[in-house]
């Protein structure tokens, strides 16, 4: 163990250890050590300011592991085999192949598992491709990071660059402008520091951070210190803390390490993208089709089990049947139709600038009736922008903006988002011919306390020295004591320091970031702080203020313009200030109904947080559970909910929304959570993405109610079929070869056309539409079977067992011709059906017309009908097609729901 080492360097004997030091790490521990004095932070941590021994760090290392994190794990093979077998139907396809199986029907058990098996490869594949291309996108070059450590006790400090994986608490770490922090750690020294935390908060401008000191200011009266004596702000508002995943933006720091790896903060916030993901919109609607299936086969292959056993008198015969009729009811390609047509939606995002990291995600996407976003990155640019400078009687001046930019020039701290907006303030070039004719002589950078900076100059062809002061204006007004007004200085009297405070109050109700701006010509002054004798901050001029805004994008009017059209609200969640938000939110054109901030969030339980998310459109001020809260109380109240978020404030929404929406400057974690990854953060995107997800919903859908109510037809037909005929009227891979003919026509879906009107609201898995179409279609298609029987038996002559290979071969091809025909039937509001729907469509058709008089045939035991077949056919099909024909109107309406309405503002759209 690292011992302390005394001033004269010989070894001290270790003090005791601190009062209630915290054990575990977490929360609690970040609170004790970030009041903590310097003394007893090193001592309770076991280190030194020169850092810890080599040997007492490779200890360490071994004991709490290696600085890394999960959040970019990636998943291995058995993972993804477990996501790919966990389909609504594949499951039961394979227990219905085992089955065929057993009951000794290898040809029809071979083609059920081939046909499982592909959906399976179908969704391995898909997720192998998607897991490559988010690893492409979290690729980042390595780094590393500076650490003070000593070879052995009693020996000089080195500072080294090594791994950031290699950090154990208690090392002492250096960090300077631009290098990410590696680690939680606390301040034990820092210089003009500045910190972007924005992935921890979702503030948009860097903060201050310091060591706690006597000038370090008292927390708002509103965070009072709570009972245990420590500061009860949130964590990334302690000025002492610093914490993995942000950036150094200025200055210069040393600090300790106090977690690394799983312990920090940032994976306490990066675990909660980790939990179980809560089941979807389309979970519970697969679910749901998923049970009234079963209840149908349920009920069905009892019957038919019967109905054959009396018939037949062959219990094993009668067996294998009734598997093959429950196959006939289970969609059997349901899981490679709805895979091809997530595939196809896939590949069309992608190139829309949309990685699909949760293939399934596609699907919710098309029911989001809730879209919550951010305001700074997504509705606005995430930058800062010079608007305009005023003076104190908000009259435009150039004169704060041209004294502001000359400052920028000649600072040397780094700059942040506000100076690089100030500096864009001078457009008449003022402030490069001041370089010509000014000198740097001294700088005081912005601080914490401060909440100013000063800037001393000395002009070549003026005698003394030019301060220029840019701060936050209820520290810099103080300060004055004469204004400039009508190109003159008059003293600042009460009355006019009460109007420039409430005209900066009033420019930031308006949602702008206002700096003002004061000078002071001065006699040569020594070169000293300020706080001394000589201070130049003092007795200044005000010249006014500079306005500086986060600029809204040019497409979220139009973006939240579309949601309305598809009939999704628009909820914002922010941490910045509500004032700031309402302005972004009014330019935007997203109507404020009502603003909730987090500390009346946290004053609301979840009964009456539920309440008040219907009547309020701006969240305000929200920390990572608050937002989750708002996320699953919108849920509670039943609707489909889409979260856009890329910090790792939002891990925690982005897990437990219905679709979470990422992006790809995201930190990994919020990537990792993300169901979806956006090139580009404009909520224009998520428009498209969401139009998208409802068609390729729509495809699925169709296939769905159509193959559910024609395989209901089917059962019933076989179980009148049964009852009559002295033989069975499809053998079980007839029945097989014809579902598989009509799920290949049905992959063709992926390519085509939606229905006009689908996508003009949100849409979801409706399993009472399905079975109206079950209730409507199935018996519809049943009766003109039966018609097909009965027009074989009396026509053709058909009526024994030694003719059952014609019988079967025939209701084969009525059954081919009609279940085809009428899924492109069902289609034909969509418009002119697209080339992959037409080909596919007419080669099953002609393909399924031809099995019996080809050589197949007899390995399907069919055998070639007569020329009458044909007349037979057209009699029978022909009519039938006409009677669905007529039910299209009901079947719009109650199975796709769509309205006329809806379709009339469709093509308005369009056009």
């Amino acid at each position: 163990m690292d011992r302390t080492i005394g001033r004269d360097g010989a070894a001290a004997r270790p003090p005791p250890p601190p009062a209630d030091p915290p054990v575990t790490p977490g929360e609690p521990a970040l609170r004790h050590w970030a009041g903590a004095d310097a003394f007893a932070l090193l001592r309770g941590l076991e280190s030194a300011r020169r850092g810890l021994c080599e040997d007492t760090a490779a200890l360490r290392l071994h004991a709490h592991g290696d600085n890394a994190t999960d959040a970019v794990r990636r998943p291995g093979a058995a993972v993804w085999a477990r996501r790919a077998l966990a389909g609504p139907f594949s499951g039961l396809m394979t227990v219905l192949g085992v089955l065929l199986a057993v009951a000794g029907s290898p040809g029809s058990a071979t083609l059920v598992l081939v046909v499982a098996a592909l959906g399976v490869g179908l969704r391995l594949w898909h997720a192998a491709r998607s897991d490559r291309l988010s690893r492409e996108l979290r690729a980042h070059a390595a780094t590393t990071v500076t650490v003070r450590r000593r070879p052995a006790p009693g020996t000089a400090p080195r500072d080294s660059e090594v791994p950031p994986e290699d950090l154990v608490p208690g090392d002492v770490v250096l960090l300077g402008a631009g290098d990410p922090v590696p680690a939680d750690a606390r301040l034990l020294h820092a210089r003009d520091l500045l910190v972007d935390q924005s992935s921890l908060s979702g503030e948009l401008l860097p903060v201050t951070k310091a060591p706690p000191s006597s000038r370090e200011p008292r927390p708002a009266p509103r965070r009072r210190p709570s009972r245990a004596g420590t500061d009860d702000r949130p964590l990334t508002a302690l000025p002492a803390l610093l914490f993995a995943g942000s950036t150094v933006v200025r200055g210069t720091a040393t600090a300790v390490v106090l977690a690394t790896g799983a312990h920090t903060h940032t994976e306490e916030l990066a675990g909660r993208g980790r939990r179980p993901r809560p089941e979807s919109e389309v979970d519970r609607g697969l679910r749901s089709v998923r049970r009234a299936l079963v209840r149908c086969m349920l009920l069905a292959a009892p019957l038919v089990l019967l109905v054959n056993v009396e018939v037949s008198g062959d219990v094993r015969q009668a067996l294998l049947f009734a598997v093959v009729v429950t196959v006939g009811l289970a969609p059997e390609l349901l899981p490679l139709i709805v895979g091809t047509t997530l595939l196809r939606g896939a590949a069309r995002l992608r190139e829309s600038g949309v990685l699909v990291t949760r293939p399934e995600a596609i699907h919710d996407l098309g029911s989001i009736d809730v879209a919550c976003l951010d305001k700074t990155g997504t509705l606005t640019e995430d930058r800062v922008v010079f608007t305009h400078s005023v003076d104190v009687d908000g009259r435009p001046d150039p004169a704060p903006a041209d004294a502001a930019a000359v400052a920028v020039r000649f600072q040397t701290t780094p700059r942040d988002g506000l100076d690089d907006a100030v500096s864009a303030a001078d457009r008449d070039g003022s402030a490069l011919l001041a370089h010509g004719l000014l000198t740097r002589v001294e700088e005081l950078p912005f601080d914490h306390s401060r909440r100013r900076s000063a800037m001393v100059l000395r002009d070549a062809h003026d005698p003394g020295e030019l301060v220029i002061v840019r701060g936050d204006p209820d520290t810099v007004l103080p300060r004055c004591t004469r204004v400039a007004r009508d190109g003159g200085a008059v003293e600042l009297t009460a009355s006019l320091r009460t109007a420039a405070a409430d005209a900066a109050a009033g420019h930031r109700a308006t949602g702008l970031r206002v700096v003002a701006v004061a000078t002071r010509r001065t006699p040569l002054l020594r070169p000293l702080g300020a706080g001394d004798d000589d201070d130049p901050e003092r007795d200044l001029l005000l010249l006014g203020f500079v306005g500086m805004v986060d600029p809204v994008r040019e497409s979220a009017a139009r973006a939240v313009e579309r949601f309305a059209e598809q009939g999704v609200a628009v909820k914002v969640l922010t941490g910045d200030d509500t004032a700031v938000a309402e302005q972004v939110c009014a330019r935007a054109g997203i109507a404020v109904t009502g603003v909730l901030d987090g500390a009346g969030l946290d004053a609301l339980n979840d009964v009456a947080l539920a309440r008040a998310v219907a009547r309020t459109t701006l969240f305000t001020r929200l920390g990572p559970l608050q937002k989750e809260r708002v996320v699953a109380a919108l849920q509670a109240r039943g609707h489909t909910v889409g979260f856009l978020g890329d910090g790792l404030n939002d891990v925690g929404a982005l897990r437990i929304a219905d679709v979470g929406i990422g992006v790809d400057g995201a930190v990994p974690a919020a990537r990792a959570a993300a169901d979806i990854v956006l090139a580009d953060r404009s909520p224009d995107v998520v428009v498209s993405a969401v139009e998208e997800g409802r068609r390729t919903l729509g495809r699925a859908t169709r296939y769905l109610t159509v193959t559910a109510a024609l395989n209901v037809g089917n059962a019933l037909s076989v179980l009148v079929a049964s009852a009559v005929l002295p033989f069975l009227p499809l053998l079980p891979a007839q029945l097989l070869l014809q579902g598989v003919l009509f799920g290949v026509a049905a992959l063709s879906l992926s390519f085509d056309r939606v229905e006009p009107g689908w996508t003009a609201r949100p849409r979801r898995w409706d399993t009472r539409g399905m079975l109206w179409c079950m209730a409507v279609l199935g018996p519809l298609a049943s009766a003109f079977d039966l018609v097909t029987f009965w027009a074989v038996w009396r026509f053709l002559g058909l009526d024994t067992p030694q003719e059952q290979a014609v019988f079967q071969a025939v209701w084969f091809m009525e059954g081919v011709l009609s279940q085809v025909l009428v899924l492109l039937l069902l289609r034909t509001r969509a418009g002119r059906a697209a080339r992959p729907v037409v080909a596919t469509v007419t080669a099953v058709v002609l393909a399924g017309l031809a099995v019996p008089f080809t050589p197949l045939a007899p390995l399907f035991g069919m055998a070639a009908p007569p020329p009458a077949v044909w007349p037979l056919l057209t009699a029978v099909v022909l009519p039938f097609l006409s009677c669905v024909a007529a039910t299209r109107p009901l079947y719009l309406r109650h199975v796709l729901g769509i309205r006329a309405a809806d379709s009339r503002q469709e093509k308005e759209r369009i056009r």
